[in-house]
């Protein structure tokens, strides 16, 4: 039996300490500032913690701690008060999307305290309770090793074909570097899909986008996750999408990725290009295409439309 303590029991967090003790023996010992979320915790068996000061007097020396809270500021303020109460010879891992270059600065701080750092990229969303997730991990052996037992019941299980679930990518950072560059893949992916059921959409053909995506899940080679995704989404939403507002936020991960990709002179056009997709869907191209308009109709008297949508 392991022992883990859980810091972040939102959907993620929350079902993973919800996973761990439905398919282990392994004690977890859970806090979030949602009273709610610590009795949903507990419910599953967790043994729910009121502070990280109470998170780490239940835990056992060593003391293994896993966050699971928003990248940035949030994270940063959790690792440094748990490096206030933490001992020599505990270990944190964040398993958030934080970026790999705050990772490496993060374990640098706390080796001077003798106390370890992993980093864990977690893929599978909500989905993860029932089919397990997929994680990138990052650190030095020893810390790794601890959480080992905790990765096994996370991670689906292994395969002949794959392997387990989950890997040791590398040093500190390589995990959550993984983890980034497989989210700039996925906004490539997401942004495919979306431009071709657009075209769907738009086409002089009355096709039924739930169908054709359920039809490319059986033998297509654009088969995926993600078009399996698609189908259920045309399911419950509607072929049209109505309900839905043509906003998509983004995380960071894609901006990273492309920074990445910069530093290191490798061309990443279908990333970037999707990410640029994700900015105009929030209105940020709004006046560049007031410009395209303005100009087209300067250069060539093109016709441009005014106020309600009218030409003018």
């Amino acid at each position: 039996m392991a022992q883990i303590g859980f810091v972040g029991l939102g959907r993620m967090g929350g079902n993973m300490v919800a996973r761990i003790k439905r398919d282990s023996d392994h004690d977890v010992v859970a806090f979030d500032p949602s009273e709610e979320a610590r009795e949903k915790a507990a419910s599953h068996g967790a043994r729910p913690a009121a502070s990280l000061e109470e998170l780490v007097g239940l835990l056992d020396a060593p003391r293994t701690v896993w966050l699971m809270v928003p990248a940035g500021e949030i994270t940063q303020r959790s690792v440094d008060a748990l490096a206030e109460l933490l001992e020599p010879g505990d270990a944190i891992v964040d398993g958030g999307n934080s970026k790999w270059t705050d990772d490496q600065a993060r374990a640098e701080v706390l080796a001077a305290k003798d106390i370890g750092y992993a980093d864990a990229g977690v893929s599978g969303g909500v989905w993860g309770l029932d089919v397990g997730y997929c994680m990138m991990v990052g650190g030095p052996d020893d810390a790794i090793g601890r959480i080992a037992p905790i990765l096994d019941v996370l991670a689906p299980p292994a395969t002949e074909e794959h392997g387990p679930g989950w890997l040791h990518v590398g040093p500190t950072g390589a995990g959550h570097y993984v983890k980034m560059v497989h989210n700039g893949v996925e906004y490539g992916m997401m942004q495919a899909y979306a431009e071709g059921f657009a075209l769907f959409d738009a086409c002089e053909f009355e096709l039924d986008n739930a169908k054709i995506a359920h039809l490319w899940m059986q033998g297509s080679v654009v088969r995926s996750w993600l078009c399996e995704l698609a189908a259920r989404a045309f399911d419950q939403e509607g072929n049209d999408l109505e309900a839905l507002a043509p906003y998509v936020e983004d995380s960071g991960e894609g901006r990273w990725t492309i920074e990445s990709s910069i530093d290191l002179r490798v061309p990443t056009p279908v990333i970037t290009a999707s990410l640029h997709e994700r900015f105009a869907s929030r209105g940020q191209g709004d006046f560049a295409a007031k410009v395209n308009a303005a100009l087209r109709n300067q250069f060539g008297g093109h016709e441009v439309r005014r106020g309600g949508g009218t030409g003018a």
